[in-house]
């Protein structure tokens, strides 16, 4: 009983590395595997079960780093290169496949604020799929990279919005009105506040922590400040602890060290944002791509339509070409993190039931697993080599 947390790690951890390897060995995200490590000693498979009091908990924390992330890699710079793009093109696609999955929800039976929210959460493409992806074909630096990125961008602050207005208007009661403004007014004031350290105190201490020459203490300084306002944000200005890491990270990489804090907390990013995908996997009961298949393939449809759709709508519009839309189609034709986060928040204030629950957790896992097949047909319709940024 006393080992609980260790087990849970290491159970963790070592099936996650296991089956991670061979998702990569099979030419599939790695995420995939994790997902797959969190079923095998979930409580739906038989066997070894983890504590599953524990992993929300580790996958809170891995939601506030994987905030945190995207917050350290928002370059407004670089979305207002593309924003005439990206904008247009990102609440498109959101749009899309929301009315789209609202629309098989429908005939699927569900309510039509159910069938609404689950398109809204399969309607984001996941950043860290499609930064893997890139990477892997040197092409975040070219031009439809880019695109791509800052179209995620966009994306990624819708749903930080979101994360913070759906807890407020699925509220009940008379006041909600009222406790509404004074919570906005409280993130508005946390906002301000953050501005002012992010642009005074936190790049002094930063520069500070740098000065004491000490690797573990800069690392821990970056660890501190990203758990610290979200920590800030939720308790005191009873905003998201998702708002308070982005925010954190908007701050951090806007100092004059910032690539450094971003460099040095990759490591415990990266753990603990396995620790989410195990944790994702371990509410995922896989009965039931058995239970309920064809709007499983029907939510998978809209995901890779919707993103298919957008692109080569967009890339038509403003005349990118055959291989830019090839190669935004298969960056956008999937789903991941936040369809997690949207999901497991909608179970929390009661937008989704259990089943659909799990067949948005079932649609995005296939997403991820057919997207390395759209990436191949995409190349196909490449130059042989990428063009230079």
């Amino acid at each position: 009983m006393g080992h609980n947390l260790i087990t849970t790690l290491v159970a963790g951890f070592v099936l996650a590395f296991v089956f991670g390897v061979l998702a990569n060995r099979l030419r599939l995200s790695p995420l995939v595997g994790y997902i797959v490590a969190g079923i095998v000693v979930g409580p739906f498979t038989p066997g070894f079960v983890a504590d599953t009091s524990l992993a929300p908990q580790l996958a809170e924390v891995g939601v506030i780093l994987l905030m945190f992330g995207v917050g350290l890699h928002f370059s407004p710079r670089e979305l207002l290169d593309v924003r005439h793009i990206a904008i247009p093109g990102a609440l498109g696609q959101i749009a899309l496949a929301t009315c789209l999955g609202g629309l098989l929800g429908l005939a699927l039976g569900l309510p039509p604020s159910e069938a609404l929210f689950m398109g809204f959460s399969v309607s984001v493409a996941s950043t860290v799929v499609l930064a893997r992806a890139l990477e892997e074909r040197r092409a975040i630096k070219t031009p439809s990279g880019h695109l791509a990125i800052g179209w995620l961008i966009v994306e990624d602050l819708v749903i930080v919005l979101a994360l913070v207005l759906l807890p407020l208007v699925t509220g009940e009661g008379e006041g909600l009105v009222l406790d509404a403004i004074i919570v906005l007014l409280k993130v508005a004031v946390f906002l301000a506040l953050m501005w002012v350290a992010g642009s005074r105190v936190l790049p002094a201490a930063l520069v500070a922590l740098a000065h004491e020459r000490s690797r573990e203490l800069f690392t821990l300084g970056v660890m501190a400040i990203a758990l610290g306002i979200a920590w800030l944000a939720y308790f005191v200005f009873e905003a998201s602890f998702a708002l308070g890491a982005f925010v954190a990270g908007l701050v951090l990489a806007a100092s004059p060290l910032g690539h450094s804090a971003a460099e040095r907390s990759l490591p415990l990013r990266d753990a603990f944002a396995v620790l989410f995908f195990v944790s994702v996997g371990m509410q995922f009961d896989p009965l039931i791509l058995l239970r309920a298949p064809l709007a499983v393939l029907g939510l998978l449809l809209v995901v890779i339509l919707s993103g298919i759709t957008s692109a080569v709508v967009v890339s038509t519009i403003f005349r990118l070409g055959r291989p830019a839309a090839a190669t935004l189609s298969a960056s956008f034709a999937q789903a991941g993190e936040f369809s997690f986060i949207l999901a497991a928040l909608g179970v929390t204030l009661g937008l989704l039931g259990q089943s659909s629950h799990d067949v948005i957790l079932a649609a995005a896992l296939l997403s991820i697993a057919v997207n390395p097949v759209l990436f191949t047909l995409a190349d196909r319709l490449q130059p042989a080599k990428w063009p230079k940024a």
